[in-house]
């Protein structure tokens, strides 16, 4: 019952708050053998919003317009193997609805336009440096950056992107000397991993709070987590998917110091947590969008985004992290 009240205070707090999702597309320049960052940002703002399609979706936002409020809290958006920054369109909207700026990138050579280095090791070291870069990019040559309170940052990651989001928050994955991906492998990062020197990985302190749904955990062990200090909402799904198991999401709950705020969901698979599929991406993407008959995805969003949106509120605000 608590819980139940709680969650109807936050939203109705939300609803009195509410604004329309502004929508701008960012890109982050490349710096020597550093890729650009292409993206979008989803913010408050005061325009009625209309029907803008990206790619395959159709987004209800106010394309550029100017950004309402201050001291605006930030969450950064990770998407999993060869996704893109619109995997999680509805979760950005919603939380830019309630006031927060969302920032959302594609991972260079790990994502639907570029798929070049899906399956090399790279990947997993240089993935939480983008989301380091992203947060520089919010808080420093983002034309808005002065509306942002860089004390109350978060970071939403899914798959790949849990992986990349619990490693940014200060978890250290163990690789090994026999990596599989580095098998037959000559470069410079895989000679590293042969001669058993870890790889040093980006830890970010400025995040403050992380949701993470169906993390890929197969490099972290239950030493991993110690310097995981911050609240932590896990999701996880029934069914797995993706080279994600429901054992592997599972197993970690465990091993982190501060006990995370778990939610196990019903019927669902792995994909579950992206956006409902638009007709036109259900064609291109089926093993993406089909879920089971006993599920429901449009309306596990309408629970599953208001939940995001209150661990997000109860973490990231200026009571919780004076100045």
């Amino acid at each position: 019952m608590f819980r139940f009240s709680f969650l109807f205070a936050a939203l109705c707090l939300a609803a009195s708050l509410a604004h329309a999702a502004g929508f701008r597309l960012i890109e982050i320049p490349g710096s020597g053998s550093l890729q650009p960052l292409n993206g979008a940002v989803w913010y408050p703002c005061n325009q009625t919003p209309g029907d803008e399609k990206v790619g395959p979706f159709v987004l209800s936002v106010a394309k550029d317009c100017p950004v309402t409020g201050e001291k605006l809290p930030l969450v950064v958006i990770s998407h999993g193997r060869g996704g893109t920054f619109l995997d999680h369109n509805d979760t950005a909207e919603a939380l830019a609805d309630a006031g927060f700026v969302v920032a959302a990138i594609n991972h260079p050579g790990d994502n639907a336009m570029d798929n070049t280095r899906t399956n090399d090791f790279s990947v997993f070291v240089e993935r939480p440096a983008d989301i380091k870069r992203l947060i520089d990019f919010m808080l420093g040559s983002w034309p808005a950056a002065a509306r942002i309170n860089a004390n109350d940052i978060g970071i939403f990651g899914f798959s790949r992107g849990g992986y990349t989001g619990l490693v940014a928050a200060g978890a250290n994955p163990y690789f090994g000397k026999s990596l599989r991906l580095c098998d037959g492998v000559d470069t410079p990062l895989c000679d590293q991993v042969h001669k058993g020197e870890l790889p040093e990985l980006v830890h970010d302190p400025r995040i403050k709070a992380a949701v993470i749904a169906d993390p890929v955990s197969i490099f972290f062990t239950k030493d991993s987590f110690s310097n995981v200090k911050i609240p932590v909402q896990l999701w996880r799904s029934e069914l797995g998917g993706g080279g994600v198991t429901p054992e592997s999401v599972a197993n970690i709950v465990g091993e982190m110091p501060t006990k995370p705020d778990v939610h196990f969901v019903p019927h669902s698979q792995h994909f579950s947590f992206m956006t409902p599929c638009s007709v036109e991406f259900m064609q291109s993407a089926r093993e993406i969008c089909a879920d089971r008959a006993d599920f429901d995805r449009i309306s596990f969003h309408k629970v599953f985004n208001p939940e995001v949106l209150v661990f997000f509120r109860q973490y990231l605000t200026d009571t919780h992290n004076p100045e």
